[in-house]
């Protein structure tokens, strides 16, 4: 649980806590912490963060919504972003290049434009069948086994084919994407991070530079009806992608088109098996998946939070942010804020809370969304529907990821 102590340096109304993100169980449950600070501490300051930490769904969705704040995290006057610019330094031209998670206007919405043509809720929904004949696959597979475990068998490759299909490149490589995208995801603690890790991340960003330095280099010389030689043609205002742009891209769309969607499918599934009656009530009415995939990323999004930085002075809630400083905005406390959603602990898959904040908020709300909607739909609804004796062989699996994005890293199931 948060030690809170009143912070002898900030206002009187503004309550600074312990807050540990790495502190054991945290990854399992997190909860319970972000219940107290919430309650408690709803705006604080964290010395081990250096950073204020947001807590109630107003006043994170405020910050998302406010283009006075910058999504550039390196521009916060702290010792934690002078490490993230030292770490950024080793990387190389990658390390310096800003993604459509890192940039602002008008930077980020040439980047984003670029790319948001593939991700369309139309063309997510020509995707569906074969997402659909994806997760037959994989299921027909592992189901013949009587025994599979969802993260290795379903959960992970579906994503991973998907984009890499959309991409160009071979689906076949997705056991190298899984370990590249494991090292890149472990390096998110930013200083926190052990330097073993920073290392092999560096190395993970290496390789994928150059695996994908072949394949851009290849569609130069012979373009395709993917998304690598459209971000190649790619013109916006008279400007085209820089080569650096084109791999943080690729890399970004690789790591992140899986990754969430792996998580999603893992806690998703686990929060079922932890409330069967709503396991149950999703399969006895499989059109309810919609709304149950919206109530599942609210109650148990794997994104769990995300940072800013003022640009100017903001006032949010009676307290006034300062340029340079790092607001940390725990968009999982969010969604089971009280003031905003009944009954928040209570998982129920009628809900249907599409103001949900699993995705952000404003001008970086997820572009990737239709997509791990419709994966997330089409995993879970399947799996409900061909294994109606689906069971967890282990009801206290191990987790994995970080306090930014995290999931379980297995789940052994019978069928």
């Amino acid at each position: 649980m948060a030690t809170l102590t009143s912070g002898a340096n900030q206002e009187p109304n503004v309550v600074t806590a312990e807050f540990n993100p790495f502190a054991p169980g945290m990854l399992a449950d997190p909860y319970a912490m972000y219940r107290e600070l919430r309650e408690q501490a709803p705006i604080y300051w964290s010395e081990m963060m250096e950073s204020w930490v947001l807590t109630r769904y107003n006043d994170i969705d405020a910050v998302l919504m406010d283009g006075r704040f910058s999504s550039d995290r390196s521009r916060a006057e702290t010792r934690f972003s002078q490490m993230m610019r030292e770490q950024q330094e080793q990387y190389g031209p990658m390390g310096n290049t800003q993604t459509m998670l890192t940039s602002d206007p008008p930077d980020h919405t040439r980047l984003r434009r670029l790319v948001s043509k593939a991700f369309t809720p139309r063309a997510v929904e020509n995707l569906r069948p074969r997402i659909r004949e994806v997760v037959e696959y994989v299921l027909a597979e592992a189901g013949d086994r009587g025994e599979f475990e969802i993260i290795h068998d379903l959960a992970y490759p579906l994503p991973v084919i998907v984009i890499a299909e959309m991409l160009g490149v071979p689906p076949e490589d997705r056991h190298r994407f899984k370990e590249w995208s494991d090292t890149v995801v472990a390096t998110l603690g930013g200083p926190f991070t052990p330097p073993e890790a920073m290392d092999a991340g560096r190395k993970a960003i290496d390789e994928l530079a150059e695996y994908f330095s072949h394949i851009i280099a290849e569609r130069r010389a012979e373009p395709k009806e993917d998304l690598i030689s459209g971000l190649i043609a790619a013109e916006e205002g008279g400007q085209v992608l820089s080569e650096d742009e084109i791999f943080a891209t690729c890399i970004l769309l690789l790591i992140a088109g899986n990754e969430t969607t792996t998580n999603l499918i893992g806690t998703s599934m686990l929060a079922l098996f932890r409330n069967p009656d709503q396991m149950q009530l999703l399969r006895d009415t499989p059109t309810l998946i919609s709304s149950a995939v919206e109530e599942l990323l609210r109650y148990v999004g794997p994104v769990h939070g995300t940072g800013r930085v003022p640009k100017e002075d903001i006032e949010i809630a009676g307290h006034t942010f300062k340029p340079g400083e790092m607001v940390f905005t725990l968009i999982a406390a969010g969604n089971r804020d009280p003031a905003h959603y009944e009954n928040p602990e209570q998982l129920d898959v009628t809900r249907n809370p599409t103001d949900h904040l699993a995705f952000g908020d404003g001008i970086h709300f997820c572009l990737g969304a239709p997509l791990a909607r419709a994966e997330a739909q089409i995993a879970i609804g399947t799996l409900l529907q061909r294994f109606p004796k689906l069971r967890l062989l282990d009801e206290d699996p191990e987790w994995g990821g970080t306090f930014i994005i995290r999931g379980p890293k297995r789940l052994n199931v019978a069928v």
